[in-house]
C-alpha cells in the first residue's frame, strides 16, 4: 500500500493553554491581529480575553464577531474588508467551525484578492496565505488541523469548499476549558460531527494505515466520553477526551476525506440552514445502513465492529456482532443526545423539502466525498436516503 502524509502544524493542547496565546502570537513576529469569532463568545467575554492576552505581548487586535452557523460568502467578504481597513497582519480564528472556516477564507482573499468563489475546489489557492492561529471552542469540526474551508453561497443555495494545504493554520491552541460553556445542543451536534469525521475517514476508500490510526483513536475517545460530556460540559476528563478526539478525527479526514454523510449534509445546511452537526447526525444512521453491504469484505466487517465497539455502551463480542447493530447503536445515541429524529423534526417543511430534494441530491453527487464512500453511490441512492431521513 502506498500513501503519503504530513502534519506541518504546531499544536498546543491542555487545560488553560489559552494563556499561551501571547507566546504563540509573538512567534509570528506580527503586530496586529484580526480576531474572527461569533456573537456568543463576544457576549460572554472570551473574545475580549483573547484581545487582552495579546496586549501583554504588545500585539494589537480588532474583532469581527458576526460569523453565523453556516457562514456565507458575504460574511467572508465583510471580514476581509475589516482585515484590510484595520491594518491587521495575521488572524486569530476563535470559536467553532464557522469562525475557522471564515478565517481561512479571509486569509485567502486578503492575500490574493478576488472572491472566495474564485478558489472553489482544490488547488486554486496559489501559495501561502497570511498566518492564522486557530483556537477551537467546540469539540467537533477539527478545522484547526484541516485544509478545508466550507462556505455557503446563498446565490446558489450551495456549500462550496476551498481545499488547500495553504489553509492550514500555523498554530492551533486547544484548551479543554474553553468547551465547558458550550450549550447542550451544540455540544451534542458538534460531538456527533467529530464522530462522523472519525467514522467516515475510517471506512473511506482513501484510508491508509496512518489515517486509520487517528480515526480509530478518535472513535475511542469520542465514544467513551460523548454521553458524559453532553450531560455535563464541565466534566474535565470528558471535555479533554472530546477535544482530543475531535483533533485526531480532523487529522484523519484531512488525509482520508469523508463519505456520503457529508456529501448529503452540506446541501441540507445550505438550503435549510440546519447546523452542520445536526444534519450529519440525522443522516449518519441511514448512511451506515446503506453501507452495510460493504461488510461482505472482511476488512470492512472488522471496521464496522471496531466502530460499534467504540460507540456502544455495552458491546457484544465480535463473534456475536451483526453489521446492523451499528445502525441501531447510532440511532440510540442520537436519541439519547436529543438529536431530532429526522429532518421534519428539525423543522424542515415537507412541501419545500419535496421541491428541492432533486437539487440537493444533484449537489450531493458533486461532492468528492461520494467517490470514496465505501459503497458505490448513485443519484437514486441519495434521493432514497434523503426520503428516509426526512
Amino acid at each position: 500500500m502506498d500513501f503519503t502524509f504530513s502534519i506541518p502544524q504546531n499544536v498546543v493542547f491542555g487545560a488553560g493553554s489559552l494563556s499561551k496565546l501571547p507566546e504563540v502570537a509573538a512567534k509570528l513576529k506580527k503586530s496586529k491581529a484580526l480576531i474572527i469569532s461569533g456573537p456568543h463568545l463576544e457576549k460572554i467575554g472570551l473574545v475580549s480575553k483573547c484581545s487582552e492576552a495579546m496586549q501583554t505581548a504588545g500585539i494589537e487586535s480588532v474583532s469581527f464577531c458576526r460569523t453565523e452557523a453556516n457562514p456565507s460568502v458575504e460574511t467572508v467578504e465583510a471580514a476581509a474588508e475589516l482585515y484590510v481597513e484595520s491594518g491587521a497582519d495575521f488572524i486569530v480564528a476563535f470559536g467553532g467551525g464557522s469562525p475557522l472556516d471564515v478565517a481561512k477564507g479571509v486569509a485567502v482573499l486578503v492575500t490574493y484578492g478576488g472572491k472566495i468563489t474564485d478558489y472553489e475546489g482544490g488547488g486554486k489557492v496559489p501559495g501561502p496565505v497570511v498566518p492564522m492561529i486557530a483556537i477551537p471552542t467546540t469539540a467537533g469540526t477539527g478545522s484547526e488541523v484541516t485544509a478545508f474551508s466550507v462556505i455557503t453561497d446563498h446565490s446558489r443555495n450551495y456549500k462550496l469548499s476551498v481545499a488547500s494545504n495553504y489553509l492550514l493554520p500555523a498554530y492551533a491552541i486547544l484548551d479543554p476549558e474553553l468547551i465547558s460553556t458550550v450549550p447542550k445542543g451544540t455540544a451534542a451536534a458538534c460531538g456527533i460531527d467529530a464522530m462522523v469525521h472519525a467514522l467516515e475517514s475510517y471506512v473511506s476508500k482513501a484510508a491508509s494505515p496512518f489515517s486509520e490510526m487517528f480515526s480509530l483513536r478518535a472513535l475511542e475517545l469520542i465514544g467513551e466520553s460523548i454521553r458524559d460530556y453532553v450531560k455535563d460540559r464541565k466534566n474535565k476528563t470528558a471535555a479533554e477526551r472530546m477535544l482530543m478526539g475531535s483533533l485526531f478525527a480532523g487529522i484523519a479526514f484531512s488525509h482520508a476525506r469523508l463519505g456520503d454523510v457529508h456529501a448529503m449534509s452540506h446541501p441540507i445546511s445550505a438550503i435549510f440552514d440546519i447546523p452542520h452537526g445536526v444534519a450529519n447526525a440525522i443522516i449518519l444512521p441511514e448512511v451506515v445502513k446503506f453501507n452495510e453491504t460493504s461488510t461482505k469484505n472482511p476488512c470492512m466487517l472488522e471496521k464496522y465492529y471496531q466502530i460499534y465497539r467504540c460507540v456502544s455502551e455495552s458491546p457484544v463480542s465480535k463473534e456475536n456482532f451483526q453489521p446492523s447493530m451499528l445502525h441501531t447503536e447510532l440511532s440510540a445515541l442520537n436519541q439519547k443526545l436529543e438529536i431530532p429524529a429526522g429532518l421534519e423534526k428539525a423543522g424542515v417543511e415537507k412541501g419545500r423539502f419535496e421541491t428541492v430534494i432533486q437539487k440537493m441530491a444533484e449537489d450531493a453527487m458533486k461532492s468528492g466525498n461520494i467517490i470514496i464512500n465505501p459503497r458505490e453511490t448513485r443519484l437514486e441512492d441519495i434521493l432514497e436516503m434523503y426520503r428516509r431521513v426526512y
